[in-house]
């Protein structure tokens, strides 16, 4: 493919990603225009492809449009957008990541059932978790407290607290999101 039939879906993308964004705030043309010090007509030509993009045009509306220039002009991703997890197996629990490792977060779902052992020792880490619960009922041991969380429900906690989900009462299923911290501690056992 060469790089001439690249650009104008670049291009194009540009400038839908720019509409999408002033429409997402609820900005008018004129308001847009305001903020980037440009003319309501100047902006809907670049919109809707009838005027160049200059690079300090695009650099002013990144900024007003609250993104990043990068971000922007990015070309598409050409990566498949399917997430196919693998499941992660150890004794009584079942881990599919379900989430790219670049977000800064994990998101994962997880089957525990009743023969999962979490150790004598909760875990303490850095960060928050958080987890709402799709089947079954789970036990969040916290501290000196044992919280139930039913199926529909969910729960957030400060991490720097000794903490333990367990399944006594039959398999869960829960979706968990993890920070960077909760992740290195969770997903990345000894």
């Amino acid at each position: 493919m060469k790089q001439d039939d690249v650009e104008p879906d670049v291009d194009v993308l540009i400038r839908r990603r720019i509409r999408g964004l002033r429409t997402a705030r609820g900005w008018s043309l004129e308001s847009l225009a305001a903020r980037c010090f440009m003319s309501p007509s100047t902006l809907s030509r670049i919109e809707t492809g009838h005027r160049r993009i200059a690079v300090d045009q695009l650099v002013t509306l990144a900024r007003a449009l609250g993104t990043s220039l990068d971000a922007l002009v990015e070309p598409p991703d050409g990566d498949d957008v399917v997430i196919r997890p693998e499941p992660e197996e150890t004794p009584g629990r079942t881990t599919w990541v379900l989430s790219r490792e670049s977000q800064g977060v994990t998101v994962v779902k997880m089957r525990i059932t009743p023969e999962f052992d979490p150790g004598d020792e909760p875990r303490v880490h850095p960060g928050s978790d958080w987890f709402t619960v799709l089947t079954g009922t789970a036990t969040l041991r916290l501290g000196d407290h044992t919280h139930v969380i039913a199926a529909g429900e969910a729960a957030e906690f400060s991490t720097m607290v000794p903490h333990a989900i367990t399944a006594p009462d039959g398999p869960i299923e829960i979706v968990s999101i993890f920070d960077r911290d909760g992740e290195r501690a969770h997903l990345h056992e000894n």
